[in-house]
């Protein structure tokens, strides 16, 4: 319990930070929401009273304190643009982000695997040397160039996939395998490292002294140990990914926060800019307690009370 109550102590001041850094970043932008909204025939006396209707003229740290104040009571807002509740607008993107979050995460976790695997029992071959080699490429690969190339493949030139859309799963594949690839490359040389790591350890000689065949070795002894590693990884992906998805769910159209999120962008609606980034940092917070949370169920010789 007093675990949980530290963490939870300093995921407020985490979220706290990032709804002042966000403001600051906002408040600091060259553009004029005011002038989105009125156009730009507006007279400066209706630019005047949109903002003050919208609180803008007043100064920073008071439109800060009073977001704070609304955010501590559920309310993240209103849209400048659409006159609808930022809450609203998010809890309407949520699930298909979520949908996408999760095809994400489960290709990059078990590509990771597969190809961290195959590297670590390959140590210094060439088989290991071109598959640090893809995962270096996929983890900088820009998302934009991943998309777009996965897009013509898939989709124009075999024709398996549809070229986008929010539907089942052959509009799911596509993003979800973008993001897998471009994601794997971390568990991949995470996982490698670990497993050799594991691999020289004393209880390993011992399995292989008894006669233990390599895939038991591997899959009851080396494996369970080198993932640990990986879960906190996972929790973050969870916070990451929901922030993440402004250009993949672009590319492929799908209706999530992450193009939501790009919109506001475009249209400087900073009550969902802000709602959708303290959305994601909540995300990448909880996400992180489930994952010290389950690595002691996983693993019972790590005493969370020592953390």
């Amino acid at each position: 319990m007093l675990f949980i109550s530290r963490r939870l102590l300093h995921a407020f001041f985490i979220l706290l930070g990032v709804t002042l850094i966000s403001y600051v970043l906002l408040f600091m932008l060259p553009a004029d929401p005011v002038r989105q909204i009125a156009g730009r025939s507006a007279t400066p006396e209706v630019v005047a009273s949109i903002r003050h209707q919208l609180g803008l003229d007043q100064p920073f740290f008071q439109q800060y304190f009073n977001y704070l104040i609304r955010l501590l009571q559920g309310d993240l807002g209103r849209s400048y643009l659409q006159r609808t509740e930022v809450s609203e607008l998010i809890s309407s993107r949520i699930m298909p982000s979520l949908q996408l979050m999760a095809a994400g995460i489960a290709c990059e976790v078990l590509i990771g695997l597969v190809l961290g695997t195959l590297a670590a029992v390959n140590r210094d071959k060439a088989i290991d040397k071109f598959l640090m080699a893809i995962s270096f490429i996929g983890v900088s690969a820009p998302q934009f160039i991943a998309a777009m190339l996965f897009l013509y493949v898939f989709a124009v030139v075999l024709d398996w996939f549809p070229m986008g859309g929010y539907g089942g799963f052959s509009h799911l594949a596509l993003p979800a395998l973008t993001l897998g690839v471009l994601g794997s490359g971390w568990y991949s040389r995470m996982l490698r490292s670990v497993m050799i790591e594991v691999l020289h350890e004393d209880y390993i000689r011992t399995a292989r002294a008894k006669g233990l065949s390599r895939t038991h070795i591997l899959l009851r002894h080396v494996l369970p140990n080198a993932v640990l590693p990986l879960i906190p990884m996972i929790g973050i992906d969870i916070g990451v990914f929901l922030g993440g998805l402004v250009v993949v769910e672009s590319v492929f159209g799908w209706p999530g926060i992450g193009q939501l999120a790009w919109q506001a962008i475009q249209q400087v609606d900073i009550p969902v800019i802000v709602g959708v980034t303290t959305v994601c940092a909540v995300a990448i917070v909880i996400g992180n307690l489930v994952a010290d949370l389950v690595l002691p169920w996983i693993d019972p010789r790590i005493d969370i009370k020592k953390q």
